[in-house]
């Protein structure tokens, strides 16, 4: 079956990595596992990270890319993929697909069937396709760890990128007020359309929030905790740009805020999210969708850090 692979790794240039081409069909590692027809999928930055060896060891490869996806199963149902797989050996106890097992940028994947959830009426395939990593890692960072129902204001830092915009979009469809930081002058305008008072990062906000996003690291987290109301949650999903920050102490006791780490989120989250996306209307951003004979430019698209949004491979095209 025709599959998009890492073939080795390079740090340098991981689009050098890259291997399009045939690969053996999946195999099942449970009775409980089948194998499903692969309609969508969309790229995250976690595929770039892999075809530069991170996460991943040399006895590993080939190994398909790709976490997120939509397909049929064998009983004909629409679905989409929930990517965390229980996983013997790895000390997390778990993993997401093109960790262990192969992933999903390919023809067909092996799933464990209780991975799979019914795509929502209204949602197309491609929409559903960018949910469950990024859309996923913004609604937990906003729902069950930043308990967004008890806040009015919600800052969030890096926006453009694929979990910081859902995190505005999903924000903003829940009634908060919501401030979004780019550096880039023409992200700020799109990240306003889309329902945020955009800002420059370090500018000093209105007001002070009940829930930051924290995605990008050193070079936002003091201006995260200066923004931060009494009581507030700094919820950190990721470090793009320094995982070291300098973190004033006094401020986190004094101001009583809460900084709290996460990474992905349940299959009930999802399950909570698809409806929530369905029932209000809600669709996530779509940078561009690329045929999967075109799945090199897509690799080229998310590795060239101009992208707005998800970039989705369509299966079917």
């Amino acid at each position: 079956m025709r599959a998009a692979f890492a073939c080795r790794f390079d740090d340098a240039d991981p689009l050098a990595a890259l291997t399009v081409g045939e690969q053996p069909e999946p195999s099942l590692a449970d009775d409980d596992w089948v194998t499903l027809r692969v309609t969508a999928s969309s790229l995250n930055h976690h595929d770039l990270w892999s075809l530069r060896g991170v996460g991943l060891r040399a006895e590993q490869l080939p190994m398909i890319l790709g976490c997120d996806a939509t397909g049929v199963d064998p009983d004909g149902n629409e679905v989409v993929v929930y990517p965390v797989v229980p996983t013997p050996g790895d000390p997390r106890g778990m993993s997401i697909l093109s960790e262990h097992f192969p992933g999903t940028l390919a023809e067909r994947v092996a799933v464990p069937r209780s991975n799979l959830l019914r795509l929502p009426t209204g949602l197309t395939a491609t929409d559903a396709a960018c949910l469950p990593t990024a859309w996923l890692t913004a609604w937990r960072m906003l729902t069950t760890k930043g308990r967004v129902d008890e806040a009015d204001a919600v800052l969030v830092q890096g926006a453009g990128g694929g979990v910081a915009t859902a995190a505005v979009v999903l924000a903003a469809a829940m009634g908060k007020r919501v401030y979004a930081t780019s550096r880039d002058a023409a992200k700020r305008a799109r990240i306003a359309e889309l329902g945020a008072t955009a800002v420059e990062p370090g500018a000093r906000l209105p007001e002070r929030v009940d829930v930051v996003i924290e995605t990008v690291g050193a070079a936002t987290f003091d201006h995260s905790l200066k923004s931060s109301a009494l009581g507030a949650r700094i919820v950190v999903s990721g470090a793009t740009a320094g995982h070291e920050p300098k973190v004033n102490l006094r401020r986190v006791f004094a101001m009583q805020l809460e900084i709290l780490g996460t990474s992905m989120g349940t299959l009930d989250e999802l399950a909570a999210l698809l409806t929530f996306c369905a029932e209000r209307g809600v669709r996530p951003v779509v940078d561009s969708v690329v045929p999967f004979s075109r799945v090199g430019d897509a690799f080229a698209r998310l590795h060239s850090g101009d992208v707005f949004g998800k970039v989705v491979v369509d299966h079917t095209a």
